[in-house]
């Protein structure tokens, strides 16, 4: 995570605030442009999705836009179907939902359109889901994965290519891109207004020359 992140290396150091380095962020943010970028020129079927709907959603929604412009399919298998979720509050039924072309999970009855944005998860259920009904129906199957949490870990771990974002209370994509099976990983933070993350859209469109 030091080295991934810039956060403290002392493994006795247990408190405090951590701090991510921009310069790695900046890093990451270009390597991850590059992956879409590459997907955008070979028209790649590509599949979204967040397990942090209130904060990233505008984020993913703007890349799936932009991605269908230049002619990736942007796949939404497994539309409403029922996912057992394991929580710390017990087994939680959510079903599967996306959100012009982001995929999200929501509460039972949670209306699909509105003020409600989907629940926090960091299931890797939703995707796993995701890509085996798209193999059930004969495909296609996702040439790359983009998300955060159990989306891109999930994906990556049955062979697909997946970048995604994360931050450093959320060390399981920094280890999966150590061991190769996460292609990228932005750090920041995940958790401030939704707002904040316009610029960083602006700046991977443009870096994967898909700027509208």
């Amino acid at each position: 995570m030091a080295d991934r992140c810039g956060v403290s290396g002392d493994p006795l150091r247990s408190d405090g605030h951590d701090v991510i380095d921009p310069a790695r962020t900046l890093v990451a943010l270009d390597a991850f442009a590059e992956r879409i970028g590459a997907a955008a020129q070979r028209g790649a079927p590509v599949l979204l999705g967040t397990g942090h709907p209130h904060r990233l959603l505008g984020f993913y929604v703007a890349l799936a836009d932009a991605l269908s412009a230049a002619g990736c399919a942007v796949l939404t298998p497994a539309q409403g179907r029922c996912i057992d979720i394991t929580t710390r509050f017990g087994l939680r039924t959510y079903n599967l939902d996306y959100v012009r072309g982001v995929a999200l999970v929501r509460e039972p009855g949670a209306p699909s359109s509105g003020g409600e944005p989907g629940a926090h998860t960091h299931s890797p259920l939703p995707v796993r889901t995701a890509l085996a009904a798209a193999a059930e129906a004969g495909g296609p199957l996702p040439e790359l994965v983009i998300g955060d949490h159990g989306w891109v870990c999930g994906a990556g771990q049955l062979g697909f290519e997946a970048i995604g974002l994360a931050d450093t209370d959320d060390p399981a994509l920094f280890v999966g891109e150590a061991e190769g099976v996460v292609s990228v990983v932005v750090p920041l933070d995940d958790a401030v207004r939704s707002d904040y993350y316009r610029p960083l859209t602006r700046y991977v469109l443009n870096r994967a020359c898909l700027s509208q």
